[in-house]
């Protein structure tokens, strides 16, 4: 992460590249940002804590243009965009989002995008943290499909919390109500131009918004804080709190090309029995019937609270062995928990194990338990609510852990992606 030097200005040189959002980030109050996708995010506002209560509470802004873009089009475009996630996607209807995982020849997740069609043949992928524009071209040269694959002019913003469908029929009008969860709607604010959908990365109602002209970002932060004001809308960051606690993975943290989809339990994401042919199908079809040597868990730290995430993967062992480790943890304040999630050994997976971390203060014990470990009553904000379009009504207080499991809920250890 880097600090402020001089004059508010910030970074290692022009490598980094920064957003369209950068100044106006600065000028509400950024003060240290870390490096995703070869772009500068903001990673903090004063005070992460308060950052999450904003975000459940009432609602945050955050500049996620580092989310970048892999635009696919051509008259091939469904054929190849297929080709590089194990997901069905035969009945993706234009218009219509996904959450899907992209995997190498040997089952092991490159990244697990959100990704958007525009139009028949015209797709973005939203990328995680990792070069999937590269990886997709290097596909695309010996495919034999005709397609055409660029990182566009495109930016996206997150407006997330419950307050955030208040904010956006202020920006935009009450045609905005109507939008499905994981559907995209075009929009022109006054002159810029955006597509809008209804998904984000914080466990909690929201919106991205995706901006197609980077000249244009200062001005449509300014005018999504001026919207947001009355509502109680804060600068923020991604909220490392509330993906934890809504059981949201990070690539290179919780994932990376070494895991698999079994290992996560995103058997769901794979479709073996699809007609269609994709990178990895054959090494994930072994691994189905193999079944997998380790498996991702959630799990409750005892002591006292943590003064912030993990920066390295702690060690996890039983009975003297090592047997796995803490890939996020922190401590939520709401739960009053430490809660982390973690790859461990298949056999020590159940509900109720017990294990040790190697902590840089020591060893502590921690114990499985079910993801995810807090689900809010997060209604789909129009009047045609669903049952996929619901979370569960029950709100779930700290008492419930350890082990949060709703029966019968629709919701999904992945948080906002995996739903759709």
């Amino acid at each position: 992460m880097i600090q402020q030097q001089q004059q508010n200005e910030f970074g290692f040189g022009t490598q980094i590249r920064k957003s369209p959002y950068f100044d106006a980030t600065l000028r509400w109050g950024a003060n240290a940002f870390s490096v995703y996708n070869h772009m500068y995010i903001p990673r903090d506002f004063g005070d992460p804590v308060q950052n999450f209560w904003n975000l459940v509470n009432d609602a945050i802004l955050c500049d996620v243009a580092v989310e970048r873009q892999v635009e696919i089009t051509g008259p091939d475009a469904a054929t190849f965009t297929q080709m590089l996630t194990p997901r069905d996607l035969s009945k993706c209807a234009v218009g219509q989002c996904k959450y899907v995982l992209i995997t190498n020849a040997d089952g092991g997740i490159l990244n697990d995008p959100i990704l958007l069609r525009l139009a028949e043949n015209h797709f973005w992928i939203s990328v995680a943290d990792s070069d999937i524009l590269l990886w997709a071209q290097g596909v695309a040269i010996n495919s034999g499909l005709d397609v055409h694959i660029c990182e566009p002019d495109v930016s996206p913003l997150q407006l997330q919390g419950p307050r955030s469908a208040e904010i956006m029929q202020a920006l935009l009008g009450d045609s905005i109500a109507d939008l499905r969860y994981y559907w995209l709607r075009e929009y022109d604010l006054d002159g810029i131009p955006l597509i809008v959908s209804r998904t984000g990365w914080s466990s909690e109602v929201g919106y991205e918004l995706y901006l197609r002209d980077g000249s244009r970002g200062d001005e449509l932060w300014e005018k999504i804080m001026a919207a947001g004001a009355p509502f109680g809308l804060k600068p923020g960051h991604t909220s490392t709190i509330r993906r934890i606690e809504g059981g949201m993975l990070s690539y290179h943290a919780d994932m990376d090309h070494t895991t698999n989809p079994f290992e996560l339990g995103m058997d769901r994401l794979v479709d073996l029995e699809m007609e269609a042919d994709f990178i990895g199908k054959a090494a994930l079809m072994r691994i189905r019937d193999e079944g997998v040597a380790r498996k991702q868990v959630g799990l409750v730290i005892d002591g006292p609270a943590l003064s912030g995430p993990n920066t390295r993967f702690w060690a996890i062992g039983k009975d003297g062995e090592r047997v796995g480790m803490v890939t996020s943890a922190v401590h939520s304040p709401r739960l009053e928990k430490n809660i982390a999630l973690a790859m461990v050994t298949a056999d020590l997976a159940a509900i109720g194990t017990t294990v040790d971390i190697e902590m840089p203060s020591g060893t502590r014990t921690a114990t499985v338990v079910d993801k995810p470990f807090y689900t809010p009553n997060q209604k789909n904000p129009t009047t045609a609510v669903t049952a996929t379009q619901t979370q569960s009504q029950a709100q779930l207080s700290a008492e419930t852990l350890p082990g949060v499991h709703v029966s019968g809920s629709t919701y999904d250890p992945t948080g906002n992606h995996s739903l759709q």
